[in-house]
């Protein structure tokens, strides 16, 4: 299972310097409708991270069925983190981020 990530040159190029070898660099909303719904498509990939603001340029349909997606989970790595924990919780079955507090 692959991890992928989508975005700007600017917020794959850590994912790159990372190793990772599934780093796609869109310039158009157009092309990253179009690249994510075929990263959305392929069976070998297990994990989509994408930049949060990237989000606000898909339509609303797209939009929702890529954060209600389970396979791939889609990450948007930005500002909120619950979400975050809540994608890892729906994706895994259990809440890593939960204190004896909780």
């Amino acid at each position: 299972m692959e991890i992928a990530v989508l975005g700007s040159e600017d917020f794959v190029l850590g994912f790159r310097l990372a190793g990772l070898r599934r780093a796609l660099i869109v310039s158009s909303d157009e092309e990253y409708a179009q690249k994510l719904e075929e990263l959305m498509e392929d069976e070998n990939v297990g994990i989509v991270a994408v930049d949060s603001a990237d989000l606000a340029r898909l339509n609303p349909i797209q939009r929702r069925k890529t954060l209600d997606s389970i396979r791939p989970v889609v990450i948007p790595i930005g500002r909120d983190e619950s979400d975050l924990r809540e994608k890892v919780k729906r994706a895994i079955g259990i809440d890593l981020y939960k204190t004896e507090d909780d």
